[in-house]
């Protein structure tokens, strides 16, 4: 793929508050009266796992995750007692002869957990349920929480995939969000990795944290970029003091809205330039990367933990604040500990809101899924997957586009709706044109910026 270019005139039009997509409809419309039903027959399907592991270490400033800050190692002995009752209670959700595809441990810290309760939780995976020939296993990791012990651990586990929490190199900044993390640590990480069977590793980055720079951060870039990982997930830093209080410590520390598009278009650019293919929104891979490659066969798929390998599974997630999605319905558990154990105690899931898709939502989630993941609407292949005229359906939303064509996102054909290299950096854009929660409906303040 050709490296991109990007205006700041394009950036700044592009930058509203627009949904994510990990879902559809998004988690907004979740609700509490949500009640699930008991399971059915049907057939089996893949099946990918996701565990969310709360406990950290420390306090990072830049977090807006659900975690849970203890020095108490002992937490996460009595968490995994509990995930193995969950899981005895939600593969019963599960159609017979399905297997697991995918695992994904994130946090939180996973490798908060002792070497030995990393096992443990890789045989408990392998004893409630069915494993298929290739298992794509991946893991979140604080580098100053990993040790030789621990990814030796993890290979053991099961684990192939892993992703370094980098978020950036400078010194500065690192202080700033109380995550300091040399180089030689993260090299450290990468060899251990490497040596106990990871098949690929991510770095996760963030622009936009404070007393980041354009300069400092593509000196963070040049000296990622010497690691060579197979993946990047760069993301835009959430301010939500409202959500988080800590981070009001350096808001007068964070960069403009413009150096924040700097950042975006001066990332863009050097990864493509560097050979990386552009995945879409925060992600880029490697050519040969089991990600890229998704892309160019058309398996991608994006759910909450953003885009994934593996298309048409259900997703049983474990842990508080963790979101399933099982044939059709959204589940997501409680979002405090005592909350999660209670249910638990008494036989019960753990399930704090949901949601059950509509047909209508159903048919508008291949929709938004095809332009988020394949870049690509085949008017006619799509209309035999979901049993409509996909173009007569879509007419209205098809004619919505002529801004977005003429800004050169997106290119329309008899045949289908394609998406434009340049579209990639604005497919939430793309995809809320299909949205049916937001005709009428004004997003601000709910949603983050597509930008």
């Amino acid at each position: 793929m050709s490296p991109i270019s990007v205006s700041l005139d394009q950036l700044r039009k592009y930058n509203v508050p627009g949904p994510r997509y990990t879902s559809y409809p998004p988690a907004t419309h979740f609700t509490e009266a949500f009640e699930p039903s008991p399971p059915t027959a049907h057939a089996p399907r893949p099946l990918s796992l996701y565990f969310h592991l709360p406990f950290c270490a420390t306090q990072c400033l830049y977090c807006g995750c659900t975690n849970i800050v203890t020095g108490d190692t002992s937490k996460s002995a009595e968490y995994l007692g509990y995930l193995e009752r969950e899981m005895k209670l939600r593969k019963a959700q599960a159609a017979e002869g399905s297997e697991v595809v995918q695992i994904q441990l994130g946090g939180g810290t996973p490798t908060f957990f002792q070497p030995e309760e990393i096992e443990q939780l890789g045989a408990l995976i392998r004893t409630h349920y069915a494993m298929a020939g290739t298992t794509e296993a991946g893991v979140e990791i604080d580098p100053r929480s990993l040790t030789p012990e621990k990814a030796k651990a993890l290979q053991r586990a099961g684990f192939n995939r892993a992703s370094l929490g980098v978020q950036d190199t400078c010194g500065k900044v690192q202080q700033t969000v109380a995550r300091i993390q040399p180089l030689d640590m993260i090299a450290d990480c990468c060899r251990w990795l490497r040596g106990n069977g990871m098949e690929s590793i991510n770095f996760d980055l963030i622009y936009g944290l404070p007393n980041q720079t354009v300069e400092s951060f593509n000196r963070t870039l040049d000296e990622v970029l010497l690691f060579s990982p197979d993946r990047f997930a760069i993301y835009s830093y959430a301010h939500i003091p409202w959500v988080k209080p800590f981070q009001k410590a350096f808001e007068d520390c964070l960069p403009d809205a413009e150096t924040k598009l700097r950042l975006l278009q001066l990332t863009i650019e050097k990864l493509t330039d560097e050979g990386y293919v552009y995945i879409g929104m925060d992600h880029f891979a490697k050519p040969d990367d089991a990600m890229a490659q998704a892309l160019a066969h058309g398996t991608l798929q994006r759910n909450f933990q953003g885009y994934s390998t593996h298309k048409g599974v259900d997703i049983h997630a474990f842990g508080m604040s963790a979101i399933s999605h099982i044939n059709g319905t959204y589940q997501q558990n409680q979002k405090e500990l005592a909350a999660y154990y209670a249910p638990l105690d008494e036989g019960c899931l753990p399930i704090l809101r949901g949601y059950a898709m509509t047909a209508e939502d159903q048919i508008r989630y291949a929709a938004i899924m095809h332009i988020m993941c394949n870049l690509f609407i085949d008017y006619a292949k799509l209309s035999n997957e979901i049993g409509i005229d996909f173009a007569d359906y879509f007419k209205a939303e098809i004619a919505s586009l002529d801004d977005l064509e003429a800004d050169g996102l997106v290119r329309r054909a008899p045949d289908g709706l394609h998406v434009t290299p340049l579209g990639r950096l604005f497919v939430r854009i793309v995809a809320m044109r299909f949205d049916a929660y937001l005709q009428g409906e004004q997003p601000k303040g709910r949603y983050s910026q597509t930008v």
